[in-house]
């Protein structure tokens, strides 16, 4: 193998590896926001459900 065919794909593995290692930051950053979201999303849903336990109450001493 000549000294240019094995640079190239020294080069090639080097950008392989690079991009893997910027691959596996996103996925831990969207891991993260995926999470954050999910608390939200639950957070959103108790206010909810205590909301309409509050009208439940409302229409409940109306009767």
């Amino acid at each position: 193998m000549s000294t240019e065919l094995f640079n190239r794909l020294e080069q090639k593995v080097t950008s392989a590896v690079e991009a893997l290692e910027l691959l596996k930051m996103e996925a831990e950053e969207l891991r993260e926001e995926n999470s954050r979201l999910k608390q939200e999303r639950e957070d959103w849903e108790r206010r909810l459900t205590e909301l309409l336990g509050k009208f439940d109450e409302v229409d409940a001493g109306s009767r």
